[in-house]
């Protein structure tokens, strides 16, 4: 008797840019673990309606785009405390009656920096540029890889300084100097330097020194097929290597589906296939 294709989807608006699709059709096809996976534009007003109606209707999981995040994490009836200390959830499932709410976004940056680009945080300098929910949801996993200091920047101070209000007990258990400073007034050098802003996607570049770039290596959560405006710009100021977003995007993709079927697939050859596809 066949077993029948459990049902997964991607949840946000707009969804059309999404390679969510194609990313867990090629996890699926490796691990031999058959599935049906689509995306899904849901209404900005009808969210939590939607996921209740995905779940009962037999769904198994679910991921989480903009700018769902935040409402998934209110309707999680239980909470992973990376999500906790995220503040925002992008996997969902269903089990023992309750929704479960899960963030692999941070957990998915460390595998792209450490596990692919052989990146060393320990004992690091660390500047992320930005205080919004994608910087709260990769400062946990940051502190766990124990890098000498962590440096929150923000056009608005009050913002970052409230990042480190949230993590600070963490930071200090990590021996991480963990501080917060205006976007306009970094003079220290870094070793690593992560935009978390979204400014990249209308080619913007956030209001800081070129001077900063100076060898260290730059991250840019957003990916493209060319490179980014800022990730251009720290190449020409002196970084001496450069990395885009999208091996995050597949890692917290293979961490979902981990979550989801109790196996991590492989990704180096995913990361190679979706970037010949952008």
């Amino acid at each position: 008797m066949e077993t029948k294709e459990k049902i997964f989807a991607v949840f946000g608006n707009p969804i059309e840019h999404s390679r969510s699709p194609k990313i867990h059709s090629l996890f699926s096809q490796q691990t031999k673990i058959n599935i049906i996976y689509r995306s899904e534009c849901i209404n900005l007003e009808k969210f939590s309606e939607a996921v209740k109606n995905f779940f009962s209707l037999g769904g198994s999981g679910l991921n989480v785009t903009v700018p769902f995040k935040t409402e998934a994490f209110v309707l999680s009836d239980e909470l992973s405390k990376r999500a906790s200390n995220a503040g925002a959830v992008n996997t969902l499932f269903f089990k023992d009656g309750c929704i479960h709410g899960d963030n692999t976004d941070g957990v998915g940056l460390l595998y792209d920096l450490e596990k692919n680009l052989k990146w060393k945080l320990k004992g690091a300098n660390i500047l992320i540029i930005g205080a919004g929910g994608a910087a709260r949801g990769i400062i946990e996993p940051i502190l766990h890889a124990r890098p000498s200091s962590l440096t929150i920047s923000n056009r608005t101070i009050a913002k970052a300084d409230n990042l480190v209000d949230i993590f600070y007990s963490l930071s200090k258990k990590s021996g991480c100097e963990f501080k917060s400073t205006a976007l306009d007034n970094i003079s220290d050098r870094y070793d690593i330097i992560i935009n978390a802003t979204s400014l990249s996607l209308d080619g913007r570049l956030p209001d800081l020194s070129s001077d900063i770039f100076l060898g260290s290596a730059c991250y840019d959560l957003m990916y493209s097929s060319q490179l980014t405006n800022f990730l251009s710009w720290a190449k020409e100021n002196g970084a001496i290597t450069i990395a885009d977003g999208l091996g995050m995007l597949v890692e917290q993709a293979a961490e979902s589906f981990f979550l989801w079927h109790g196996i991590r697939p492989e990704t180096e050859s995913v990361i190679q296939e979706i970037r010949q596809n952008i």
